[in-house]
């Protein structure tokens, strides 16, 4: 069975953190979270990374970023430009915002050969989550079809204490298979308890729910379905110039179709994030506790 890939989604902006989350080093010795991510997948079995950057940004991330990783796994890059739309389909007139998550995978199709995770570049995942989601992956053949998981967080393990967040939260059958995912704004902690908000003003919700966070393993079959559902989502929101093809949104629907099953595997890891720029002091202080405690290296860049 082949190796597993990794496709990183690097080419967000990064409006609320106000900068490209990127390439904010977070270690001790300069390290940013995706040394962490590609150490944590080369442990885990992964074989390859795949990142999908905008080609404006191409030469500062391969600088900055690319060329560390070169040096320890076989590395590729795709990009994800506005214009960059498949089945011949033409960019609307003045849209200007990327095309979200499942876009930026789509981009990524030419450079997988194998069964794939799919991760967020500023997001610190934990190296529980690479080891659960890659023993699920070289276990899968690559012309597996419709067989694909996601990483599941308990929600506490997910929030920033310097603002709300948007997250993913899963139904499921027994835990393991993925029933559907709602997605909750306005998420953050209150003196009694985690609150979203909708129409209606603040709904309490369980600190345990499990959530999403863009951490899912496919097989390249997914690659089909992206390409379809993206010609009917345009055809959808041709005068909305900021709706986002969105992962969550397609896995969705393949679920409710019954064309995918979505393993759900859940991890007691803490994920820790740059939503905020108060969040760096947090995420830098978790990293040196975990260097300490010989879970990395004191520096992963040498």
């Amino acid at each position: 069975m082949p190796k597993p890939q990794l496709v990183v989604m690097a080419a967000g902006i990064g409006n609320r953190y106000g900068g490209l989350k990127q390439t904010e080093p977070v270690g001790p010795s300069g390290e940013f979270i995706i040394d962490y991510s590609v150490h944590d997948a080369i442990r885990a079995g992964f074989a390859k990374v795949i990142f999908v950057i905008r080609g404006d940004m191409e030469a500062a991330f391969r600088d900055r970023i690319g060329r560390a990783v070169e040096k320890r796994v076989e590395t590729a890059y795709a990009f994800q430009e506005i214009d960059a739309l498949p089945g011949g389909l033409v960019c609307p007139p003045g849209r200007a915002k990327p095309w979200g998550t499942a876009h930026a995978v789509l981009c990524a199709r030419d450079a997988v050969d194998a069964p794939f995770a799919a991760i967020n570049a500023d997001d610190f995942y934990g190296a529980g989550a690479f080891e659960a989601i890659g023993g699920r992956l070289k276990n899968l053949p690559a012309d597996d079809r419709g067989e694909y998981c996601m990483v599941a967080y308990h929600l506490r393990e997910t929030l920033s204490d310097h603002g709300e967040v948007a997250r993913g939260v899963c139904t499921t059958t027994d835990g393991l298979q993925l029933d559907a995912i709602v997605e909750r704004f306005g998420v953050r902690k209150f003196p009694d308890g985690i609150k979203y908000a909708d129409g209606a003003g603040l709904v309490p919700i369980d600190d345990d729910s499990l959530v999403s966070m863009n951490m899912w393993g496919f097989t390249p079959d997914f690659f089909e379905h992206l390409e379809s559902g993206f010609a009917d989502f345009l055809a959808a929101n041709i005068d909305d110039q900021r709706a986002e093809y969105l992962i969550p949104t397609v896995v969705d629907s393949l679920i409710r179709s019954r064309t995918a099953r979505v393993r759900i595997l859940v991890t007691d890891e803490q994920w820790s994030g740059l939503t905020y720029r108060a969040d760096r002091p947090g995420l830098e202080k978790r990293i040196r506790t975990l260097v300490r405690e010989g879970r990395y290296p004191a520096n992963l860049r040498a």
